[in-house]
């Protein structure tokens, strides 16, 4: 046999050899792509009852901050998706424009004439919102841990939520202070009574809309994560009560002049989630 021939079958004999090898290794790599991310995983949400008593307050009030607290409640289908309500009990807290216009406010009623509110006035036709919630669905794509100095390890998860909302809107405005009646209209056949400060604030009621909210849960445990929240309620309000669109009266009636508009109400929240049950599963 000569040297030519037996170099050649070296060279055949390393490329089979080769290619089995890679082979080998590809077919090791697909199993792995194959395999779960991470084996024995807590499954911290998927398949429990979350029940969170939460503090929330409003961030971006005109007239009136709202501040209360209230209750969560949410069924998590799996790692992902889950459906729950929110509600709030509130009570309203002056911002700081509503203290700047009333100091120049008059503080007693300058008349007819005059379309300036005086501070009574003014402060009776703002409203509050005494309860608000919403129903959503709920969406969780991102969850993971976080580690400190190498030894302390925290999990967490991030959500988004879309849904309906609901508001219950007060305003008081005593029979003293709003006396006309009949908004926009005249009175006893005279000529029209057109001085907005008269008039109901017509803003109070139960407002339904629309509801978006996105948060985190960093986790204390297996059962406790603390839940904080930025939640968007948007609903038609008017918040000051007064003539918005300028036509000399406060109306909600689109045909006749409407003073509402459909406006974002956001809202931050914490409270502390309680997963039931409190044992999680592993995956395997």
């Amino acid at each position: 046999m000569s040297n030519k021939t037996i170099l050649l079958g070296a060279v055949l004999a390393g490329i089979v050899l080769a290619t089995a090898g890679q082979a080998h290794a590809q077919k090791r790599t697909n199993d792995l792509e194959k395999d779960v991310a991470v084996r024995h995983r807590r499954l911290l949400v998927a398949h429990r009852f979350e029940v969170t008593p939460l503090f929330e307050s409003s961030i971006d009030a005109d007239y009136e901050h709202t501040v209360g607290g209230g209750l969560k409640l949410e069924y998590h289908l799996s790692d992902m998706f889950s459906i729950g309500v929110v509600g709030v009990a509130s009570t309203s807290i002056n911002t700081s424009l509503t203290n700047k216009i009333v100091a120049t406010l008059p503080t007693m009623d300058t008349g007819m004439n005059d379309k300036t509110p005086d501070q009574t006035q003014f402060m009776d036709h703002l409203n509050s919102i005494p309860f608000h919630g919403a129903a959503y669905a709920s969406l969780t794509p991102w969850y993971g841990k976080l580690a400190a100095f190498s030894s302390a390890f925290v999990a967490f998860d991030f959500y988004f939520q879309a849904g309906i909302s609901f508001a219950q809107l007060d305003s008081s405005c005593p029979s003293n202070v709003c006396t006309d009646t009949n908004p926009g209209g005249t009175v006893n056949g005279g000529p029209p009574f057109l001085n907005p400060k008269y008039d109901p604030p017509l803003n109070s009621g139960t407002k339904p809309g629309l509801y978006l909210g996105g948060g985190i849960h960093v986790f204390l445990n297996d059962f406790l994560a603390l839940d904080l929240t930025v939640r968007d309620y948007a609903f038609s309000d008017n918040p000051s009560g007064a003539d918005y669109n300028a036509d000399l009266y406060v109306g909600n009636n689109k045909n006749l002049g409407d003073d509402n508009r459909f406006l974002h109400h956001l809202f931050f929240g914490a409270g502390l989630s309680v997963m039931l049950p409190a044992t999680v599963k592993r995956t395997p």
